[in-house]
């Protein structure tokens, strides 16, 4: 699939910005690709990751599910469904159309009964398993690559038909057994390739934005 020019130059903003992540550009482009043919045939995009890692899945989301640097409208076609349905017009000024995005961080009553009677290092994939249909993507976020609770969401995600893409460093771990795209930082430190990976998630929402709302 070709990117969309209007699109593809914030990805040549970022490759600009931060020439030392142009070798991950092929990559880059494929983790657009998955995301975009998720949410346009109306799939969920799941996230999972730990620490600072489970805060860039969270910020991620926010990012998708409201207004970032476009001002989203709905389609007309959508408004009149909304009207005829008996929705009230007036909150189709104040609501933001968003994409699909799931974080599995969440459900702490499901969390914590899972982790008490089954196992904590499944419980992303618990999740996975009960909310995932094939055709959905899970992108899992791990600097050393190694997290065992992203590890088994994705080898759940295999199972289920669910496209996985790992965000990560140089590390070569685990996970990456079970990832259909791999997003690597150029770096080993923790706290280097979480900078990185702001940079990439942020470009990547800010694209998603414009393929679905920007008025080109």
């Amino acid at each position: 699939m070709i990117i969309n020019k209007n699109v593809n130059k914030y990805a040549e903003d970022l490759f600009r910005r931060f020439p030392e992540l142009f070798p991950a550009a092929e990559n880059f482009n494929k983790v657009y690709i998955t995301l975009q043919n998720a949410f346009v045939n109306s799939k969920i995009a799941f996230f999972c990751g730990n620490g600072g890692s489970a805060a860039d899945c969270e910020h991620i989301i926010g990012e998708l599910m409201k207004n970032f640097v476009v001002k989203r409208q709905v389609s007309p076609e959508f408004r009149e469904k909304f009207i005829q349905n008996g929705g009230d017009p007036a909150l189709l000024d104040i609501l933001q159309p968003g994409m699909r995005a799931v974080s599995l961080l969440g459900h702490p009553s499901l969390s914590t009964a899972f982790t008490n009677d089954v196992d904590p290092l499944y419980c992303y994939a618990q999740q996975l398993f009960v909310l995932g249909k094939e055709g959905d993507v899970v992108l899992g976020i791990s600097t050393s690559g190694n997290a065992e609770n992203v590890y088994q969401c994705f080898r759940t995600a295999k199972g289920l038909g669910i496209k996985t893409i790992l965000f990560t460093g140089e590390n070569c771990g685990k996970c990456e057994e079970f990832a259909d795209v791999i997003l690597k930082a150029p770096s080993r430190e923790t706290y280097r390739i979480q900078e990185y990976h702001l940079s990439m998630y942020h470009t990547l929402c800010i694209m998603l934005e414009e393929y679905f709302y920007g008025q080109n």
